[in-house]
């Protein structure tokens, strides 16, 4: 089964030409687990009604965790 994370982070300035989450993340504010993609959406709506999201200062990123079983 396939669960996501909702991720709320501290938006960094650009360096240099591309962003590389891999190498260098965005600060993670609060993580929250779903078990289904439709609770990460209401999770992240959620998030993003907060001021810092509005203002850009902060972004929220849905993330899909593990695979989902056929059988």
């Amino acid at each position: 089964m396939t669960r996501f994370l909702v991720v709320l982070t501290d938006v960094r300035p650009l360096a240099g030409t591309e962003r590389n989450e891999r190498a260098c993340p965005e600060r993670r504010r609060q993580v929250v687990g779903a078990s289904s993609r439709e609770a990460a959406d209401r999770i992240a709506g959620a998030f993003m009604a907060l001021g810092m999201v509005r203002a850009g200062r902060q972004r929220v990123k849905v993330i899909a965790v593990g695979r989902r079983r056929e059988g």
